[in-house]
């Protein structure tokens, strides 16, 4: 700052003494201390790459002594093997052709046999005539980049590892799912071939009456536990049932094929439904309530009888513990058939049932079902069960209806339900038709 004066401030006056000194210091610096103490290396070299003058900085970075180079080494002997086959093959060509060279990388060999990075710039001092005389060289101290240089490489390299091997994860990954989605489907081919095993290829045709099925597995993973049949007993009669074995997968298959040959033996031994249905009983609970593995089934099984009037069949029913069958009527009512008295199947040594008979006229269908219709979850939150009553009223809506027309109507309410559908679903329709039947297989079709 200044007085109003003019005159400058002491301590200005200070500073201005403090610089005069030292461009007064700089100025009596001579050439030759400049030369041999400046931050970086300096030589000369004749034409042929004789050392002709070294500054005691470059000495110092190598530790050699200035009488054993100046007349005595090349600049290429200062050189590793490396540098040296570099300068010989480019650097010296490519400096005599252009006549200077910069910021050229080469590595140095110390005394004590280390390495020394540098980077190197050359000019050609030419004479009055044009003609090369010598070879001026800087060299600088590059030891702090090439360390810089080789930890941004070392980081780059550990990226590259880390990218390949995040790569390789991936790679990995996706191998195992496709592995994992192809045992999958392989598992769902197998199960799906044991599962039909279990389930009869096609209902047979009845002669005057009409029969559908659908069955839906909850799970492609596991096998079903429902099961369902029709088969001959004699010309008249006809023998069907359904139901459901506790559990899932394998035991669960083995329980139904054991419940499918049992139900059919006893039926022709004894077709009363009440017996078929005891004779199951005995034979699950010793195989395996009695040996401490208890397991059991719900079923419903009947006797189909056409007799003599081809406009109606008779129907005697037998429940152990299974939802009741449910009838639509050719004049639109719907009614549950009840079957009071029938405990589940396996579980106690005995299990009295009782039977309930029906006729069925032209136009009526009866429908038997498995709990996983009843027991859909519904509502937004699916903690409400669809239950047998809006079954009752879903029936009463499309009565009358022939067994083709009601297995298609459920099938569409099943696939309403969404993930509320959680359990196996085997349905089965028998009924009289108003008009002349179509008699061919029906063909199942589980899903």
């Amino acid at each position: 700052m200044c007085r109003t004066d003019g005159v400058p401030e002491p301590s200005e006056q200070g500073d201005e003494a403090v610089l005069d000194a030292a461009f007064t210091a700089l100025l009596e610096d001579s050439a030759d201390d400049l030369y041999e103490s400046a931050p970086c290396g300096y030589l000369s070299t004749l034409m042929d790459g004789t050392i002709a003058k070294i500054n005691t900085t470059l000495l110092a970075w190598l530790g050699l002594e200035r009488a054993a180079v100046v007349g005595r080494k090349h600049f290429a002997d200062l050189l590793t093997v490396g540098g040296k086959l570099y300068h010989e093959t480019h650097f010296a060509p490519l400096l005599r052709m252009q006549g200077e060279l910069h910021g050229i990388a080469l590595e140095m060999r110390t005394a004590d046999r280390g390495r020394l990075p540098v980077l190197v710039s050359s000019v050609v001092k030419h004479g009055s005539e044009g003609e090369p005389l010598l070879i001026r060289t800087t060299v600088f101290d590059a030891s702090d980049r090439r360390a810089y240089e080789e930890e941004l490489l070392r980081r780059r390299q550990d990226a590259e590892r880390a990218r390949a091997e995040a790569e390789r994860a991936r790679a990995e990954a996706e191998s195992a799912r496709k592995q994992a989605e192809a045992d999958r489907e392989r598992l769902a081919q197998a199960l799906a071939v044991l599962q039909k095993s279990l389930l009869p290829d096609s209902l047979p045709a009845l002669p005057g009456l009409e029969t559908a099925v659908y069955y839906h597995t909850a799970s492609p993973d596991q096998l079903g536990g429902d099961f369902y049949d029709l088969f001959p007993i004699d010309g008249d009669r006809w023998a069907f049932f359904l139901g459901d074995v506790c559990g899932k997968g394998p035991q669960a298959a083995a329980l139904t094929s054991l419940t499918r040959y049992t139900l059919r033996a006893a039926a022709h031994h004894d077709p009363e439904p009440d017996a078929a249905l005891t004779t199951l009983n005995a034979v699950l609970h010793e195989r395996y309530t009695a040996s401490g593995d208890p397991r059991y089934c719900t079923c419903v099984f009947g006797i189909l009888e056409t007799g003599t009037d081809d406009d109606h069949a008779s129907i005697r029913l037998a429940s152990g513990g299974h939802p009741p069958a449910l009838i639509l009527r050719a004049d639109g009512r719907a009614e549950f058939l009840p079957t009071p008295g029938g405990m589940l199947v396996g579980a106690l040594p005995t299990a009295p049932s009782t039977i309930a008979k029906t006729t069925l006229a032209p136009g009526d269908t009866l429908l038997l079902y498995t709990d996983g219709l009843t027991e859909a979850r519904t509502g937004p939150t699916r903690d409400s069960l669809y239950g047998e009553d809006a079954l009752l009223a879903f029936a009463a809506d499309h009565a009358p209806a022939a067994p083709h027309a009601v297995i298609t109507a459920l099938t569409a309410l099943l696939e309403g339900f969404g993930d509320g559908l959680n359990d196996d679903t085997a349905l089965l329709a028998l009924g009289v038709p108003a008009a002349r039947p179509d008699t061919r297989p029906t063909t199942n079709q589980p899903r």
